[in-house]
C-alpha cells in the first residue's frame, strides 16, 4: 500500500472482539492499524507497547484498530487468539481476519506492522518488523500535532 492512499474498508472480517469498527467510524480521526499474529514472539513482546501508544494518545483522539493475521492454519483458531488479546490487555477493537481479507485490502505482508492515517484517512505512515514501532514515532507526533 502507497503512501497517500485512502484507508481500505474492514470488510470480510471473520470476527470483531471490543467493538467493530468501520472506515466511516473513523472518519475524522486519525487512526493506527496494527497487524499482528498470535504465533509472532516479536508481535507478542509490541503489543504492550501498542496499549501505551493507545492510552498515551487516546485524548488526541487517535484510535487504534488491531487485525489478527494468522500466518498458519493453527493460528485461525479463534479461542487462544481471544485468550491473546484478553492477556495482552488488548482495549481496542481486534479484527481477526482468518481470511486475509483486511490483510489484502491493506496490501499486507509482514507481523508486526503499522500503518499510521492522518484524519482524512489517508496513508502518512506505514513500518513493519523489529523496528516498526520506533520508526512510527515522529509520524505519530506530526499527525497529533506534536512537534
Amino acid at each position: 500500500m502507497r503512501l497517500r492512499t485512502p484507508m481500505p474498508e474492514f470488510k470480510g472480517v471473520t470476527e470483531w472482539v471490543n467493538g467493530e469498527v468501520s472506515k466511516e467510524d473513523l472518519q475524522g480521526k486519525p487512526v493506527l492499524v496494527h497487524f499482528w499474529s498470535i504465533s509472532c514472539g516479536m508481535c507478542k513482546t509490541s503489543l504492550p507497547q501498542v496499549n501505551e501508544i493507545r492510552e498515551k494518545y487516546k485524548d488526541k483522539g487517535l484510535q487504534v484498530i488491531g487485525v489478527h493475521m494468522p500466518r498458519s492454519e493453527k493460528d485461525t483458531e479463534i479461542g487462544p487468539v481471544k485468550e491473546t488479546i484478553e492477556k495482552y490487555e488488548l482495549k481496542h477493537p481486534q479484527a481477526i481476519d482468518n481470511q486475509h481479507n483486511v490483510v489484502d485490502a491493506f496490501e499486507n505482508e509482514f507481523v508486526p506492522a503499522f500503518y499510521l492515517f492522518d484524519k482524512e484517512g489517508v496513508l502518512r505512515h506505514r513500518s513493519a518488523g523489529e523496528k516498526a514501532l520506533n520508526l512510527l514515532q515522529n509520524p505519530l507526533n506530526r499527525i497529533l500535532g506534536e512537534e
